[in-house]
């Protein structure tokens, strides 16, 4: 992976909090959930980092890719980079 979302960032800005605010268990602390599964699990943080992407998008965040590695060397992306990939799903709509 060469680009990727760092929700660390993400929450911090969306949410205007410092990063000292901003480790798993207060990041899902400060969201009312609770930590699932066995700290310092991969697949447990995996998870819980899905349920924190899940309340952002529920809470109108954009996430977008906002670090690279670049010649070895950690680069941040600014958040006015056109959005890549494919758009987001839509919910379907249903006729009444």
């Amino acid at each position: 992976a060469k680009r990727w979302i760092n929700i660390r960032k993400s929450y911090g800005n969306f949410y205007k909090v410092p990063r000292s605010q901003t480790k798993l268990t207060m990041m899902l602390e400060n969201l009312g959930m609770n930590y699932d599964g066995r700290p310092h699990s991969g697949l447990d943080d995996s998870k819980n980092i899905a349920r924190i992407a899940i309340r952002m998008l529920q809470d109108g965040c954009e996430l977008r890719v906002n670090e690279r590695m670049h010649a070895g060397q950690l680069m941040t992306v600014s958040s006015l980079a056109p959005l890549e990939g494919a758009p987001a799903p839509q919910m379907p709509r249903y006729r009444n």
